[in-house]
C-alpha cells in the first residue's frame, strides 16, 4: 500500500536533485550558441561547401537534444508538483499510485540528463571502436573474451546501437585470442569509454574435466570512432600495407583471395586490419578507419594523460591490474573495483544489463 507522506518525502528529495542540476547548467549560453549556428547556416553560400559544415551540424544537433531534454524534464517536474497538489487532497490509492509513477518517470529523466552532462566531451557522442583481447588463461581466457563480447552486443542491442565486427582472430578451441568491433550509435563511446581496461573471470571452467576452478582475464580497449575526415596526419609514405588471406569463416572468396589488409604507420608503430569484407579496398578502408580511430586515441591521450591514466598501465593482462571481477565460483558477485559497485546478478550483467555500472563509474568519475 501507497502512503502519502512517503511519496510526498521522495517528491521533494526529487524536486531538490532538480533545482540543484538545473542551477548547473547554462541554458543562455546554449541558446544563445545555438542562435548563432543558425544564424551561420542562413548566410548566403553557407552550403556551398556542404562538407566544411559537419562539425556544427554535428553541435547543431547535440545542443538541440541537450535542449530538448530539459524541456521533458521541466515538464516533468511540473506534473509531478501537480499530482503532490491533488494528492495532498486526494490520498487514495489510485491518485497515490499516478504520483509514485510520475516519481518514477522524474527520478529516470534527472539520471538521464545529469548522465548526458557527463558525456559533454568532443569525442563522447561519436561511435566507438572496441577491442577485446583474451589474457592469461589460455582457452579459458579466450572463452572469456566471447563472453564479453557477447555482453557489450546484448547491452548495444537494449541501447539501439549496431555493432558490426570489423576484425578477428579465433582461438585454438573457443572464443576469440582479439577481436575488433564497431558500436555505431550516439554516444557509444562516452558511455563504454569506462569499460577500459582488464576484466577478469572466477568459474568453475567448463573446459576442465577435473572440474577445477579458474581465473581467466581479457583487456578491453575503446576509442572513439572518428571515421576518415580527422585532422590526424597520416602520410601514404608512413604507412606500410599488407594484403593476406583472411582467417575463419567468410565463404570461398574470403578465404582463396588475399582480401584481408593490414596497415602498420611506421612512425608510431601503430597497427590495424581489417578482414570482415571480401572486397580488399573496403577492408583497407576500414582498417585505415582503425588506424586512424588509434592514431586519435593517442593524441587525446597527450592532450589528456590524466584522464587516461588509470587505463594505460595494461603490460600484463593478469592479477592485480583487473577494473571489474566476474565471480561464478564460489560466490556470485560482480565487483568493479574503481567505484567499489557490486552486484549479486551476474547472469544479468553477462547478459548486457551493465548499465548501474557504466552510470555509476561515469558520475563517481566524471571522466572527460
Amino acid at each position: 500500500m501507497l502512503h502519502y507522506n512517503d511519496l510526498k518525502a521522495r517528491g521533494a528529495q526529487l524536486l531538490d536533485s532538480y533545482e540543484s542540476l538545473w542551477g548547473r547548467l547554462d541554458h543562455d549560453r546554449d541558446n544563445e550558441r545555438l542562435r548563432q549556428i543558425e544564424d551561420a547556416l542562413s548566410r548566403p553560400g553557407a552550403w556551398d561547401k556542404p562538407d566544411r559544415l559537419t562539425p556544427m551540424l554535428q553541435e547543431k544537433r547535440q545542443i538541440s537534444e541537450k535542449l530538448e531534454r530539459l524541456t521533458v524534464l521541466h515538464k516533468t517536474r511540473q506534473e509531478v508538483e501537480e499530482w503532490l497538489d491533488l494528492a495532498r487532497e486526494d490520498q487514495t490509492q489510485e491518485v497515490l499510485a499516478i504520483l509514485s509513477e510520475q516519481l518514477d518517470v522524474l527520478q529516470e529523466r534527472l539520471k538521464d540528463v545529469e548522465l548526458r552532462e557527463m558525456l559533454a566531451g568532443p569525442e563522447d557522442q561519436n561511435s566507438a571502436i572496441m577491442e577485446i583481447h583474451s589474457g592469461a588463461g589460455g582457452t579459458e581466457a579466450q572463452d572469456w573474451a566471447e563472453m564479453l563480447l557477447r555482453m557489450y552486443r546484448r547491452w548495444s542491442e537494449r541501447q539501439g546501437y549496431k555493432v558490426s565486427i570489423l576484425d578477428f582472430l579465433e582461438g585454438e578451441e573457443a572464443g576469440f585470442k582479439s577481436v575488433t568491433v564497431q558500436v555505431e550509435g550516439l554516444y557509444a563511446y562516452g558511455m563504454l569509454k569506462g569499460e577500459s581496461g582488464i576484466h577478469r573471470l572466477i568459474r568453475i571452467s567448463p573446459f576442465d574435466t577435473s572440474g577445477r576452478r579458474h581465473t581467466s582475464f581479457a583487456s578491453v580497449a575503446v576509442y572513439p570512432d572518428v571515421g576518415t575526415d580527422i585532422d590526424i596526419d597520416v602520410r601514404e609514405e608512413d604507412l606500410r600495407i599488407d594484403v593476406f588471406r583472411a582467417s575463419g569463416a567468410g565463404g570461398q572468396h574470403v578465404n582463396k583471395t588475399e582480401s584481408a589488409v593490414r596497415i602498420t604507420h611506421l612512425p608510431t608503430g601503430v597497427v590495424a586490419q581489417c578482414q570482415n569484407e571480401k572486397s580488399q579496398l573496403r577492408n583497407k578502408e576500414t582498417a585505415l578507419k582503425i588506424l586512424k580511430a588509434r592514431l586519435y586515441e593517442l593524441e587525446l591521450k597527450k592532450i589528456a594523460a590524466a584522464r587516461q591514466a588509470e587505463y594505460e598501465s595494461k603490460d600484463t593482462i593478469a592479477w592485480g591490474s583487473q577494473i571489474r571481477t566476474y565471480t561464478l565460483q564460489p560466490y556470485r558477485l560482480v565487483k568493479d573495483h574503481r567505484t567499489g559497485m557490486e552486484i549479486g546478478d551476474v547472469e544479468a550483467v553477462l547478459n548486457g544489463e551493465i548499465d548501474p555500472l557504466i552510470r555509476n563509474f561515469l558520475l563517481e568519475f566524471h571522466v572527460r
